[in-house]
């Protein structure tokens, strides 16, 4: 009995400070509309800031001075998530969903160097917190006194959020401003001082989230993403915009975290993911949230006609295909495999086009199949012993058949929700693959996928991935200018007329979804034989970011996008990687340019210089 509720204890101290980072995402997305990716990076920085100044302020004033360095270090993160909202997302509010989410990635990014700049790559242990170094006694379980004063804290700032929601002024605003823009714009308010305010004071409860946390934990750089899917999970069940939502939600999973681990520790990572794809399924705004009115959410990317082919543009890929050909009469080993890779990721990011800007529908999760096809290949040839082109197809297979289980429920949903499925499935797959050691070896991943020995050497390797990928494009582009193709665009553009003619949008979306599966799978199948091996990265949060910032460095409304996004975004990742440690401030710099400068890609940029 004492076990078990020192197991509870522990849930309910873990879930007050979740509620913390996830009522500040709930209140910046209540309010803006925005999913803020770059949520867990303030707490992270919280913990880091409470680390300096509690060690600056306790020789000064003794116990006093780790109190005051909590408030401290959450005033400093919404300093920080100020300028964010002034710099990076007053010019987003208007944008498509997919835009403010990249460019909250970049900050991310940037962030993340930031902190390794300043406070080094080694974790730091905070200070204990005074007063509250002993255990507790109850019932026969010995808990941590600091526990019960994280439990105090969840219900104590739930209550000061909803006074300041519903007893002031300001908080009157901000529910007006959540409701209805341009009614609130209409009345005179000033909205962006509204917008400014709130994203500061979610991510300074982010940062308070995150300096509670150093007496329990180190400050280390992995801190915001692995909060930002924890409080994603919390977010979506409790429902989008709802804090009494987070707050029930932040209980069952710190519960759910408490006792899973002991109950089912096989499974402790899937759960959680699995929870929030069934809420997410059965209920998609969450247990609190306020359902999407029709037409309330807008269609991801603007309506663009995708110009028909023609003579000049299979002149200029038949001549591009000719060039990419002779380069293995002039190019060594290492340009070889990077050229590889990046045809490799042209297919991954072509087949997410097809899906965001032909089927309009986000996924945050596209890595899922990616990885699916990795996987589906390499465990062909480590539990099988198949040939190479046997383990090649069945990379797009089982990457085929998981589309179609994740996409039978995805397009169901429509917007953030959908993302927010799709990123759960991603999570699903992720966490099987880390936590499965006996089939996929875990985070040991899977070595020893090497190609036959006829497609040994590099440059036959590299002519056989650009057979391999110059024909999945090809058919891709058949598919997109065939009368699938063409409904599934009038799906996107006008589901209520597409629907009045005949044209089932459901199904269509259905089979867009397993299709961009299958040649994403594809893609998998080729990058694991040209890695030689593969991990669970492959099924990341971070390889689907990379995919979707490929597509917009190209052009969401591009079919050749993708592969100028592909081309630079890989280029300048392994000419970074290997000119400085702080490269993912460069990128996620790039992406702010991208997306603040050139919404509409590469390609979009050069139409309008066409244009003039």
């Amino acid at each position: 009995m004492s076990f078990f509720l020192a197991q509870a204890l522990t849930g309910l101290a873990g879930a007050a400070s979740l509620f913390l980072i996830a009522a500040g995402l709930s209140l910046i997305f209540g309010v803006t509309r925005i999913v803020n990716f770059a949520h867990g990076s303030f707490t992270m920085l919280g913990a880091y800031m409470a680390v300096s100044l509690s060690g600056a302020l306790m020789p000064i004033l003794g116990g006093l001075g780790f109190w005051l360095a909590l408030p401290l270090a959450a005033l400093g993160a919404g300093l920080l998530g100020a300028v964010m909202e002034l710099a990076v997302l007053r010019r987003l509010y208007r944008s498509a969903e997919l835009f403010p989410l990249l460019a909250t990635f970049g900050v991310l990014l940037i962030l993340q160097d930031a902190a390794l700049a300043v406070w080094g790559p080694e974790d730091l242990l905070g200070p204990r917190a005074p007063g509250l170094g002993g255990a507790v006694s109850v019932l026969g379980a010995r808990v941590p006194a600091y526990d019960f004063f994280l439990i105090a804290m969840g219900p104590a700032v739930l209550g000061l959020l909803w006074l300041l929601l519903h007893r002031t002024r300001w908080g009157l605003l901000l529910r007006a401003a959540a409701q209805d823009r341009e009614m609130t714009a209409a009345l005179g308010i000033d909205q962006r001082l509204l917008f400014t305010g709130v994203v500061a004071l979610g991510t300074a409860l982010a940062g308070l989230g995150g300096a509670l946390q150093l007496p329990r934990e180190a400050a280390n750089l992995g801190m915001d993403l692995n909060v930002i899917v924890e409080a994603f999970v919390v977010v979506v069940i409790g429902g989008m915009g709802s804090l009494t939502g987070a707050f029930l939600a932040a209980l069952l999973i710190g519960q759910l975290s408490a006792f899973g681990i002991v109950i089912f520790p096989q499974i402790t990572l899937v759960l959680l993911f699995l929870v929030m794809a069934v809420v997410l399924v059965l209920r998609p705004q969450g247990l609190l949230g306020r359902p999407p009115e029709p037409g309330e959410a807008p269609p991801p990317s603007e309506i663009v006609p995708l110009p028909p082919p023609g003579r000049r543009s299979a002149m200029a890929g038949g001549l591009l295909v000719l060039v990419l050909a002779a380069l293995p009469a002039v190019a060594g080993d290492f340009v070889l495999g990077v050229a590889g890779e990046i045809l490799i990721f042209a297919l991954f990011a072509a087949s997410l086009q097809v899906l965001m800007g032909v089927g309009g529908m986000i996924s945050f999760g596209h890595a899922a199949v990616f990885g699916l096809g990795a996987y589906g290949a390499a465990l062909m040839v480590h539990h099988l012993g198949a040939a190479m082109p046997a383990a090649i197809l069945a990379g797009p297979l089982a990457a085929g058949l998981g589309a179609l289980v994740f996409g039978w429920f995805c397009v169901r949903l429509s917007g953030v929700y959908l993302a927010m499925l799709t990123l759960a499935f991603a999570q699903i797959t992720w966490s099987a693959a880390f936590q499965w050691v006996a089939l996929t070896g875990g985070d040991n991943g899977i070595l020893g996928v090497w190609p036959s020995d006829w497609a040994a050497d590099p440059a036959a390797f590299y002519l056989l991935a650009l057979a391999v990928v110059g024909l999945a494009l090809f058919l891709l582009r058949r598919v997109v200018f065939a009368p699938f193709g063409y409904a599934l665009r009038a799906g996107r553009d006008s589901p209520l007329r597409a629907g009045a003619i005949g044209i089932d949008v459901r199904h269509q979306r259905w089979l867009a979804f397993a299709l961009a599966g299958t040649f994403a799978g594809l893609a998998g199948a080729l990058y694991a034989f040209l890695k030689g091996s593969v991990f669970p990265d492959a099924l990341a949060i971070s390889t689907s970011v990379d995919a979707l910032v490929m597509v917009l460095l190209g052009g969401v409304h591009s079919l050749a996008g993708p592969l100028a996004g592909a081309a630079l975004f890989t280029g300048l990742k392994a000419e970074l990687l290997a000119l400085t440690d702080l490269w993912r401030a460069a990128i996620g710099a790039i992406i702010l340019v991208l997306v603040l400068a050139f919404p509409q890609g590469l390609a979009g940029a050069v139409q309008r210089l066409r244009r003039v």
